[in-house]
C-alpha cells in the first residue's frame, strides 16, 4: 500500500474511533500507534482490508490505554485510602531479655547459659564448650530453663544480687 493511500485512510479511521465515543486526542494517539505497527508489519504481511485493520489495531490500542489508566487510578486510589503508617517502636529490648534470663528463680549456671544464648547470641555448642558439657546436655538445660523464665514483661530488674551472670 502506498503512503498516499494510507494517508487517505487516516481521517476515516479517526472518524470511526471518535464516533465510537473515544476522546479525540486518545483516538489520535491510538491511530498513530496503529500506523507505526502498520509500517513495521505491512511490508511483510499486507492485510486484505487496510481500513478495517487500522480500525481494529487502533481500537485495541485504545482499550489497552483505557485498561492501563483504570488500573493506575485504582492503584492510586488504593494508596490514598491506606492509613498512614504508625510510629514503630525503636526500643532496645536487650536489657529486658537480660532481666528475664537472670530471674531469681533460675540457678546462676542456668541464668548464665540462658543469657549467653538469648542475649549473647552464642550457639548451644559454644555454650556447652564453655561449660565443658556435651552439647545435648546443654540443649536440654537451656530448653528446661527457658520454660521457667517468667513470661511477663516487667521493666523492673530482679532484686536478688545473685541472679545475674555478672555477680557470680
Amino acid at each position: 500500500m502506498t503512503d498516499d493511500a494510507l494517508r487517505a485512510l487516516v481521517p476515516r479511521v479517526l472518524a470511526v474511533l471518535v464516533r465510537r465515543g473515544n476522546d479525540f486526542a486518545a483516538a489520535e494517539d491510538a491511530l498513530q500507534e496503529a500506523l507505526l505497527e502498520a509500517h513495521q508489519s505491512w511490508p511483510a504481511h499486507s492485510p486484505d482490508d487496510p481500513f478495517r485493520w487500522l480500525v481494529a489495531v487502533a481500537t485495541r490500542k485504545l482499550i489497552d490505554t483505557y485498561r492501563s489508566e483504570t488500573a493506575r487510578r485504582r492503584r492510586e486510589d488504593a494508596t490514598l485510602l491506606e492509613p498512614e503508617p504508625g510510629r514503630t517502636e525503636q526500643a532496645d529490648d536487650t536489657l529486658l531479655l537480660l532481666f528475664l534470663c537472670c530471674h531469681p528463680e533460675l540457678s546462676p549456671a542456668s541464668a548464665i547459659a540462658l543469657t549467653l544464648r538469648a542475649v549473647g547470641g552464642l550457639t548451644t555448642k559454644e555454650i556447652a564448650d564453655a561449660f565443658l558439657v556435651p552439647e545435648a546436655t546443654m540443649a536440654q538445660r537451656i530448653s528446661r530453663r527457658r520454660g521457667r523464665c517468667p513470661a511477663r514483661r516487667s521493666p523492673v530488674p530482679p532484686t536478688s544480687p545473685s541472679c545475674c551472670a555478672c555477680s557470680t
